[in-house]
């Protein structure tokens, strides 16, 4: 029997009608600029997110390291909160690769990044050589490290209205922004608007097996373009991949609500399991964040766990990160508690 693999919504693997795309998919070189599927996946994306011009490129990472170098240059700042998947999770790269500073601010529970906090980390510069200058204001949608949290677009645009004030873009790292917009019915534009660029996956809830999108405007994009092939993100015939692309935008977006609920049943059932602390009315999408019972290490746990077919991730301190998925069924999420109980369980 195949475990249950509540690691990450990155798990999912290509749906057959994703696989007949792609094996079908019309091919070109895209680092010339010539292929078809790529070019079809760009105009779709920049579409939905309500940008001029997209482009499409292996990882969320180097979409947002690509955005990164294309809003700053060297010495600047890059404004982001102390949480987000761009300080945690992204290797340093705009600090290795770019020579930019990252200048993290307090994260609150519900993802926000007080406008009190950003003003103070915009420090003046002009005329003044002890500081670096700010370069980008950067905000997560939905929150990965803060359980799946969903910004407000009245958050999103007072945050646009600031930096707008201090002469700044706003970058949205966006991996689960369709999850955002389905869980409040809303379309992803109401964000997006408020940005003046984004990166979403493709390859989280959406089910395809590469890539991601980094949208914004026309002369952004074309500098994001050229860093993309200096990172390396050149990829030639990579319709092949596109092509998945496309399905996922047109077919798995309105499912995301299924993962959605299958999180809060998870959540629920783990909230009855005597030990496990969790707070199912903090899980808004399609992530589930919860400590096991006291006197069991959360390393310890998990391997327990995993030797029972149920994996799950490590979210640093006691914390440990659960997270429902196309290729997860409800009937599945139940089993994976009913396992967690069993090892809560004193025998």
């Amino acid at each position: 029997m195949l475990p249950i693999d509540l690691r990450s919504d990155t798990v999912t693997r290509p749906t057959p009608s994703m696989r007949s795309a792609m094996a079908g998919a019309d091919v070109g070189d895209d680092v010339f600029g010539d292929d078809p599927t790529v070019k079809r996946l760009e105009a779709l994306a920049a579409e939905r997110v309500g940008k001029p011009a997209a482009l499409f490129v292996p990882s969320g990472t180097m979409g947002n390291l690509a955005a990164l170098l294309a809003h700053c240059a060297r010495g600047q700042e890059v404004i982001v909160g102390d949480e987000a998947h761009i300080y945690w999770y992204e290797g340093g790269g705009a600090s290795a690769l770019g020579g930019l500073v990252y200048h993290p601010v307090p994260t609150a529970a519900d993802g926000t990044l007080a406008i009190e906090d950003l003003a103070r980390a915009v420090r003046p510069s002009r005329g003044n050589p002890h500081f670096a200058p700010a370069g980008v204001v950067c905000l997560e949608n939905t929150h990965n490290r803060m359980g799946g949290v969903v910004l407000t677009r009245e958050y999103a645009a007072d945050v646009a209205r600031f930096a707008a004030e201090q002469g700044l873009p706003v970058h949205l790292d966006g991996a689960r922004l369709f999850n955002a917009a389905v869980a409040l019915a809303r379309p992803v534009t109401d964000w997006t608007t408020s940005a003046t660029s984004v990166q979403f996956c493709l390859s989280k809830g959406l089910g395809a097996p590469i890539g991601s999108i980094l949208a914004g405007p026309e002369a952004f994009i074309g500098k994001a373009w050229r860093l993309r092939k200096m990172l390396g993100g050149g990829m030639r015939q990579v319709g092949i991949i596109a092509a998945a692309g496309i399905v996922a935008l047109e077919t798995m977006v309105e499912r995301l609500a299924e993962d959605h609920t299958n999180a809060r049943a998870l959540a629920g059932w783990l909230a009855a399991i005597d030990g496990i602390a969790v707070d199912p009315n903090r899980v808004q999408t399609n992530i589930v964040i919860f400590e096991p019972p006291a006197g069991w290490d959360p390393a310890d746990f998990i391997h327990a766990a995993e030797q029972r077919g149920v994996l799950l991730t490590p979210f640093g301190g006691r914390r440990i990160r659960a997270m429902t998925h196309a290729d997860v069924s409800r009937h599945e999420c139940e089993r994976a508690a009913e396992v967690l109980a069993s090892l809560a369980t004193p025998t």
